[in-house]
């Protein structure tokens, strides 16, 4: 028998919408996830949270693409060279790739890809005009749109000012997509509402609040050998805001997939070790490493900030409070790992407790480093803010907080006013995330880069040591030197305490057991081009 919770809840969504008679028919196969928040625009340029990744993802292509293990593997372009300076790529892009059939092109037809739109998607991507928020991986590594150059039809090169590394995997980010000038030209500010890429599925439409509806594009240009790798024909996503409906609507077959734990519901579906409850039989529950480290941001200077945040030792002393082992197996039953060893999480090759030594739970340690202030001081008020999804993981640490005597208040603020007051510096201390935007321990560590604005250093965090070592990293390409020089950069985090170290987090995806190929790579990417449906 159903938890009554959950009994209950299913009562409550009978009426939620399922895909409508226009968009599916009784012989298409459909695979139907949710996004707990909405999607905000389906431009590449724009995609900066994962309800916006996924979509894009869908729709699009880059030059190069990860695979599951998180290895380059050739895209838009099918090889590629690298200058022996490091500083210039020479891409050979396919000669058989098109995108989506549209209205745009001449005749309402389409076009081969060609190397000139690459061109025009990175100077877009940069164009001050645009604001894009994918603008900033670039930021210091071109000179400017002279960097992009498209030598012939399938012949594009990209010049950097200085070596960098993870070019290749920064390339494969869904900012970097590649879309056609005429799509931008043909809806102007509309064109974030209607994309046309080269992905294995084209846009149909997309109702606010109410679902994004795709269809397979069978000429992509992967399966133009064999045909399609899926059986999915539709691909609908839906926006259903509490991850304890969207579990009930799986359960009772409405859905099929979606991604992610709250306290909520998790004991209702999962047992206090992170197993699957027996009795849901028609539900799969798939864990694995996740590249995303969750923390508290400390920015000493934001107006308001309490006066000992800018106290490394108080800094310390926040985070020998926390107890991070109870803390997950209290509010997520062990899915996650503590934050032990710096900011760059387990899966990636500099994470090591053992080189980098973070922060136990030693409230004695924290007594100890708190007793150097004036009680007046550490009895101020210190103000959290959150958003509500994050309540109970922040209401755990300021209890913690409250046990070694300081005075915490939390200020539930809406997800879009918290991301703007932490990238304009209004708020001192503040619950975060920063989900690796490719597989490499520097898009952890830019977070604390002072050249780089928020994002990625909500912080504001400045350290010249640090920015040095950062600097001397981007130019290395042996991957041992890297690490080593990762590591060193990650003790002096530890050392400063620019954020309070929580959880390295772990992928939590919930499928329909007849869906095979669910993909578990650790940037959690909805691959629906492998899936089968039963």
């Amino acid at each position: 028998m159903l938890p009554s919770l959950i009994r209950i809840g299913i009562l409550c969504v009978a009426l939620l919408v399922s895909c409508s008679p226009e968009d599916s028919d009784d012989h298409e196969v459909v695979f139907h996830y949710n996004q707990h928040n909405n999607i905000t625009s389906l431009d590449p340029a724009f995609a900066k949270s994962q309800n916006n990744i996924w979509a894009v993802n869908h729709i699009y292509s880059t030059l190069v693409q990860l695979d599951d293990s998180l290895n380059i593997q050739p895209a838009l372009a099918d090889s590629w060279s690298v200058s022996d300076d490091a500083m210039t790529y020479t891409f050979y892009l396919r000669d058989s790739v098109f995108f989506h059939t549209h209205p745009c092109f001449r005749q309402g037809g389409t076009r081969k890809v060609v190397s000139s739109d690459v061109e025009y998607s990175f100077k877009r991507l940069i164009d001050s005009r645009i604001n894009a928020p994918g603008s900033w991986i670039f930021l210091d590594k071109v000179e400017g749109p002279e960097s992009f150059q498209s030598m012939a039809d399938s012949v594009f090169t990209l010049t950097l000012k200085q070596p960098f590394g993870p070019l290749l995997s920064l390339l494969s980010m869904q900012y970097c997509s590649i879309i056609p000038e005429e799509a931008v030209d043909y809806y102007g500010r509309e064109f974030y509402r209607n994309p046309v890429g080269t992905g294995p599925f084209y846009f149909l439409r997309w109702v606010d609040n109410e679902g994004l509806f795709l269809k397979r594009n069978d000429d992509y240009y992967e399966w133009q050998q064999m045909g399609p790798t899926t059986n999915v024909e539709l691909v609908r996503t839906s926006f259903i805001g509490e991850r304890s409906i969207a579990l009930m609507e799986l359960i009772n077959g409405r859905i099929d997939f979606f991604s992610g734990v709250e306290s909520s519901y998790i004991n209702n579906i999962l047992e206090a070790n992170g197993t699957k409850r027996k009795e849901f039989i028609t539900v799969d529950f798939i864990k694995a490493p996740f590249l995303n480290f969750e923390y508290l941001g400390i920015n000493p200077d934001a107006q308001g900030a309490h006066p000992l945040l800018k106290q490394r030792q108080f800094r310390q002393a926040l985070n020998w409070a926390v107890d991070r082992k109870e803390m997950l197996k209290t509010l997520r039953n062990d899915i996650g790992v503590p934050a032990n060893a710096g900011v760059i999480p387990k899966g990636l090759p500099a994470y090591d407790p053992a080189k980098v030594v973070g922060y136990d739970y030693d409230p004695d340690k924290a007594l100890t480093l708190l007793s150097s202030f004036d009680p007046v001081m550490t009895g101020q008020e210190l103000v959290l803010h959150t958003s509500k999804d994050y309540l109970d993981l922040t209401t755990y640490v300021s209890r913690q907080w409250e046990n070694i005597g300081l005075n915490p208040r939390i200020e539930v603020m809406e997800s879009a006013t918290l991301r703007d007051a932490m990238r304009n510096g209004e708020v001192a201390l503040f619950r975060a995330s920063w989900i690796a935007d490719y597989p490499d321990g520097e898009s952890f560590l830019s977070m604390f880069y002072s050249r780089y604005p928020a994002p990625p250093n909500y912080t504001q965090f400045k350290n010249v040591n640090f920015d040095e070592l950062y600097t001397k990293a981007l130019a290395i390409a042996d991957p041992d030197k890297k690490v080593t020089i990762y590591q060193e950069m990650d003790r002096i985090l530890v050392e400063q305490a620019p954020v309070v170290f929580l959880f390295y987090d772990e992928v939590a995806l919930f499928a329909d057991a007849g869906i095979e190929g669910i993909s578990k790579n650790a940037l959690n990417l909805l691959q629906v081009k492998n899936l089968q449906v039963k």
